[in-house]
């Protein structure tokens, strides 16, 4: 039961087959019982939980369920305020911090009926896309011991893959959804900025964090959004990716490209051109000048955000997580202004560029989870690994797209699907497609 995807467990509920109470002590007891559920969790909260899975039991009784997921458990990365129980973000700075009110998706998803398991490790401050984190703990990667498993949203990868949750909500300002998703063998979803309410969620970079799910499929994806957004979940049913246009992008993602992702890629188009779709290349040069920004405007919003808590503590912090922060510090306003105005252009000559294209897919990562460590000894290769894990996400962020990662059919490598801003419900249709493909 355990190992079901949400949207099963949510109609095993629906037919009778799954009681809400019986499912969540059977996820208790396994998050017990399992070696390294204190690298995935920070902490749970199975008082909360009881409670939320008991009224769901009796709206089940009652023909009463709120929708497919009323009843389902869910894990929720440390950056989610949740009311009454520490929210410290992996961070040392933040240790004891207790909101009084729910981060608003998660009371979205409350009012849905979904259960909260508990909150999941994470990158500090969710500035890093390693999952490294030896302040509060480095969660475990699915397909190897020895490596990382993808940041910022590690623990929430870990805790799907793992089997100790059925579905989490991660955050994504640079790839912290989907490099975890991909490193895991699952799905993730990166929902345009603004798709989703901020309110109650630890910042990075206000202009580019977004909130989305991991889990083990689309259709898990949508549903998740529905909750999320309040809205009914895009129906997935009848799609296919017969003559469908997916473009390849050339610029910048095929760049460093190491042998297995490469392959997995290449694998992985051979599927979706066999099950029909039609694959262009793209070159976009307005990729590399708007990749050129990055450091610009993510480190310096960042360390606006956080330079007075950082600096009244910094022996606090991981000392590589604390220079990228100050590595924004000597970033002028003029720049960043510019900067942003630059890239509001940008993004304006990608959507030209790409208009009337189904969606641009390249590899959700070119390198595979580095070991962790030879990360804790070695700056180079620190540095070197920590910008490549984030380098091909990074461009849907900065070019304000949504996207979606599936896993590409190897260990640790996953294909990407990136769509223009607000059209998560195309893009997720298309993936339902592209998942049975790749299967």
């Amino acid at each position: 039961m355990l190992e079901r995807t949400a949207t099963e467990l949510g109609r095993a509920i629906a037919a009778g087959k799954a009681h809400p109470v019986e499912l969540l002590e059977a996820q208790l007891a396994a998050i017990d019982a399992h070696p390294l559920a204190a690298r995935i969790y920070a902490r749970t909260t199975p008082q909360r939980a009881r409670a939320e899975a008991m009224a769901a039991a009796g709206r089940a009784r009652a023909g009463l369920r709120k929708g497919l997921l009323d009843g389902v458990p869910l894990s929720w990365k440390d950056l989610f305020d949740s009311a009454g129980v520490a929210t410290e973000a992996g961070s040392a700075l933040l240790k004891g911090r207790v909101p009084a009110a729910d981060a608003e998706v998660l009371a979205r998803a409350t009012q849905a009926g979904l259960v909260c398991l508990g909150k999941t490790h994470m990158s500090e401050l969710a500035f890093s896309g390693l999952g490294l984190n030896p302040v509060t703990g480095t969660p475990p990667c699915i397909n190897d011991p020895g490596v990382v498993p993808g940041g910022s949203s590690s623990g929430a990868a870990a805790s799907v893959a793992f089997g100790l949750a059925p579905a989490a909500i991660g955050s994504d300002t640079g790839g912290s959804v989907r490099i975890p998703a991909a490193w895991n063998d699952l799905v993730g979803l990166k929902t345009t900025a603004g798709a989703l309410p901020l309110t109650g969620v630890v910042p990075l970079c206000a202009r580019f964090d977004t909130v989305g799910p991991i889990a083990r499929s689309v259709e898990d994806c949508a549903e998740l959004l529905g909750v999320l957004t309040g809205a009914p979940a895009p129906d997935l049913r009848g799609e296919t990716l017969a003559g469908k246009r997916l473009l390849v992008l050339e610029t910048v993602a095929l760049d460093d490209l190491r042998p297995a992702p490469g392959a997995a890629f290449d694998r992985a188009m051979a599927r979706l051109i066999a099950a029909g779709a039609r694959v262009q290349t793209v070159t976009a040069p307005e990729v590399a000048e708007a990749m050129g920004l990055a450091a610009t405007l993510f480190t310096s919003e960042a360390y606006g955000q956080w330079r007075d808590v950082i600096e009244a503590a910094p022996e606090k912090m991981f000392p590589r997580i604390l220079d990228r922060f100050r590595s924004g510090a000597d970033v002028l306003a003029t720049d960043y202004l510019a900067g942003w105005r630059r890239l509001e252009a940008l993004r304006g000559i990608w959507a030209d560029r790409v208009a009337g294209a189904d969606a641009v897919i390249l590899p959700t990562s070119v390198i595979l989870p580095p070991d962790a460590n030879r990360l804790m000894t070695d700056d180079a290769y620190y540095v070197t690994e920590n910008l490549l894990a984030l380098r091909n996400t990074r461009i849907g962020n900065l070019l304000g797209l949504c996207a979606l990662t599936l896993p590409a059919g190897e260990p640790s490598c996953g294909i990407s699907l990136m769509g223009l801003p607000g059209t998560e419900a195309r893009l997720l249709r298309l993936g339902a497609a592209a998942e049975q493909a790749l299967r």
